[in-house]
């Protein structure tokens, strides 16, 4: 590495796992992908890994390498996949069955698909209950299970050969709930594992196995996982990072795109009505109304957080903000997100906007996958560990530190994550002030 680096960062030298709880349409999506892209049969669209540039230094002297070219990333082509799932179905019948992508796409395919097999699942009922499968772990305590899945982590190393790891939580939106006296410290969290406290969740489980064996962690969904003070500390005291939560991929990726826009201007906003309808497992697990609370929690804290209403009440102290999600199986994947915007402007005078986004679930999260396994694996080997907050761009309720409210503009969000690759490497840090060229 050059000298001037601010931190040292060891190559990216051998494979890397991916471990993914949970092997439906966004994981499958993902491995099928990755695949893909190997044979020249698509483009990692969607991905700044792959595809963005960086600018370095001033306008001026033309310097914008890929990010890829930038920092020591590994290799797509080095990555392993593995993963747990209540399902027994290989990931080419699962991929087959979520009907993300093109059959004739999986067919070419198929092979490498058909070699991943799922691990038993830790799952529980009362965490998700309208999903019922026979692929599961038993076990006389929660610790066992942890101990279980350390185990399988270990084989799948060994079965695989890989140098290093990160885990990416794909599963299903467990049911909402709070921390819990069990989670505020790694003493008291190990004790609950031993005792089967049922305040610990599935996703959980497998953080902890993946913090106790140094692997870094992504939470992709809604779950109260690694944001608690016991998992905090286990992700320090092991020196591994970790980010979460919620992939940021449809309407709430609108809002962080049109929001801090409307405030920029100073427009301001009377209410924000959205709905969604989507027909894949995740749209049949969110029926309930358990899962769909950790789902409005997220989405339901990005206005308030990028238009700060306790600065300017009279724009946005009194915001309507309600979001549905209806379970509709013919739309299968393809979600489709409504948005009715109700914004007033010069004198108060009121305006709307509409939003009828036709998205592909999955195709939007599995980019986000790749990002996060990247980013997670090229921050361990340069040794920063806890929160990555410079990973919110991924999230739709990014963990941060305790005494702080979380960065929700999607632009402030880039900013932070390509300065903190320029800060890896020694460059100056970008501030778009510009004066320099006018001196």
């Amino acid at each position: 590495m050059a000298t001037k680096d601010n931190v040292r960062i060891a190559p990216a030298e051998g494979k890397l796992g991916v471990l993914l709880p949970g092997m439906g349409a966004v994981s499958t999506t993902f491995i099928a992908g990755v695949e893909a892209v190997k044979r020249g049969l698509g483009a990692p669209i969607g991905s700044l890994t792959q595809l963005a540039t960086i600018r370095l230094g001033k306008r001026t002297e033309g310097r914008t390498p890929r990010i890829k070219d930038f920092v020591p990333l590994a290799n797509p082509s080095d990555l392993e996949f593995g993963g747990w799932d209540i399902y027994e179905d290989n990931a080419y019948e699962a991929a087959r069955k979520a009907a993300v992508l093109d059959p004739a796409l999986l067919e070419k395919i198929r092979e490498p698909l058909e070699k991943i097999h799922p691990m038993d699942a830790v799952f529980e009922q009362d965490y998700v209950r309208r999903l019922h499968g026979p692929n599961v772990k038993e076990a006389q305590s929660k610790m066992e299970k942890a101990e279980m899945l350390i185990d399988d982590i270990r084989q799948f190393k060994a079965r695989t050969g890989v140098s290093r790891m990160v885990m990416v939580w794909c599963g299903s939106t467990e049911v909402f709930h709070r921390p819990a006296d069990v989670h505020q410290s790694l003493k008291a969290f190990e004790a609950g594992l031993q005792k089967n406290d049922p305040r610990i969740a599935p996703s959980q489980i497998y953080a902890y196995a993946a913090l106790k064996l140094g692997i870094p962690h992504a939470n992709g969904a809604p779950n109260l996982t690694t944001d608690t003070p016991a998992l905090r500390e286990l992700a320090r005291e092991r020196n591994v990072p970790i980010c979460g939560k919620d992939f940021k991929t449809g309407q709430t990726f609108m809002k962080t795109l049109i929001a801090p826009g409307l405030k920029a201007r100073m427009l301001g906003l009377s209410g924000w009505y959205s709905t969604n309808i989507l027909g894949n497992r995740d749209g049949e697990v969110l029926d309930d109304p358990g899962s769909f609370k950790s789902k409005e929690e997220t989405k339901l804290s990005v206005l308030g957080q990028i238009l700060q209403p306790d600065l300017y009440p009279d724009l946005y102290g009194n915001v309507f903000h309600s979001v549905r999600i209806n379970y509709y199986p013919p739309r299968g994947d393809s979600k489709e997100g409504w948005d009715n915007i109700d914004i007033f402007g010069w004198l108060g005078y009121p305006m709307q906007i509409k939003i009828n986004f036709l998205c592909r679930d999955s195709i939007l999260a599995a980019p986000i996958v790749l990002d996060l396994v990247l980013f997670l694996d090229l921050a361990h080997r340069a040794g920063m560990r806890g929160i990555q907050e410079w990973l919110s761009f991924y999230f739709k309720a990014p963990m941060h530190a305790p005494n702080l409210y979380p960065e929700h503009d999607i632009f402030i969000q880039l900013m932070k994550l390509k300065n903190t690759l320029r800060w890896m490497r020694g460059e100056d840090l970008i501030t778009h002030l510009g004066l320099e060229y006018y001196d």
